[in-house]
């Protein structure tokens, strides 16, 4: 049986992170048979946005039967959310249900005491306001998402696509979740402890200025690349570039390096027959022998037991894919 998703919608959710549940989970690709089987629960006549009506959303006590729980971010954190939303979750995550908000439906899991001695994030314009009327919850301001294995959170607006990815990818792998964002064209994978773009003194955008160097980088993991050709390519001293780094990624750039030429090498071990050897070299991990011991202590498991257990289980069951070490 597929892995069922329910979307939980109710009156004043937001458009962006329902249409991002909707492409990732909602859209039968043919990349992994039987895809999952997904659908919409809330109120009759649901409006999103505060103009975008849902008509034929099965109701709440859908949520209890479904494999993972989604629910959506909404516009008014003032507003307590709908009493039978809290109680569907909560229930849903009694009988094991994965549990995931994006955004500012963290307050709804809160309500339901999912939250409880948990890591959680949301926008960071509302953690403070998390804390402060969820005190049990562990709140983290400055991430993009949180995974507490059956408990998920986001930040806001790109970050809920980062967790959908994540979920994707731990489900599937990541050669299914790298397809998937390519069709998107959005990036294929964000740590979920890299920063969020939060508004600063001075604040000169640094996501923007190190968008074309991240790309160059991701052609060129093959190479032997170093701190000073980075800093080259991106015109800047190499202080300012470590600088830039941080910011963005929450990663020096070498630890940045490191981390995609493992994400490239979880590829191409699920996706080519190529021998380790010859993985080592694209991804610029040099020798098999040092490809293995970096695998190894990233993902508990040598290269070559990752790519049977991909093979094995048909692609269907990842190993956990958590560089967060």
């Amino acid at each position: 049986m597929p892995e069922s998703v329910r979307l939980a919608l109710y009156d004043g959710a937001m458009l962006f992170e329902t249409a991002a549940v909707l492409e990732v989970f909602g859209v039968d690709r043919g990349l992994v048979d039987p895809w999952y089987d997904f659908g919409v629960c809330g109120p009759e006549r649901t409006h999103l946005g505060g103009w975008l009506r849902v008509d034929g959303a099965s109701g709440y006590d859908e949520l209890a039967k479904a494999d993972t729980v989604i629910v959506a971010a909404f516009d008014d954190i003032a507003a307590d959310p709908p009493p039978e939303l809290v109680t569907a979750v909560r229930a849903a995550h009694e009988r094991g249900s994965r549990i995931v908000s994006l955004c500012t439906g963290a307050f709804v899991l809160a309500a339901a005491g999912v939250l409880d001695g948990r890591r959680a994030t949301t926008h960071w314009m509302h953690t403070a306001a998390l804390a402060a009327r969820y005190p049990r919850v562990q709140v983290e301001p400055d991430v993009l998402y949180t995974d507490e294995g059956t408990v998920l959170t986001s930040a806001g607006k790109a970050a809920g696509m980062d967790l959908c990815l994540h979920i994707v990818r731990t489900d599937h792998g990541a050669g299914v979740a790298n397809t998937i964002a390519r069709r998107l064209v959005v990036p294929p994978h964000r740590r979920g402890g890299q920063a969020q773009f939060v508004a600063a003194p001075a604040a000169q955008e640094p996501g923007r200025a190190l968008a074309g160097l991240l790309q160059w980088a991701s052609d060129r993991l093959d190479e032997p690349l170093t701190v000073p050709d980075l800093a080259t390519q991106a015109n800047m001293s190499t202080r300012n570039l470590t600088r830039r780094f941080v910011a963005v990624t929450g990663l020096t750039p070498l630890r940045w390096l490191h981390h995609q030429r493992l994400h490239r090498a979880q590829e191409l071990l699920e996706t080519t027959d190529d021998a380790v050897e010859h993985i080592a070299a694209r991804t610029g991990m040099g020798t098999g022998a040092t490809l293995r011991r970096h695998f190894h202590r990233a993902l508990g498991v040598p290269p070559d037991t990752y790519r049977r257990t991909f093979r094995e289980r048909g692609d269907s069951t990842a190993v956990p894919d958590d560089f967060r070490r």
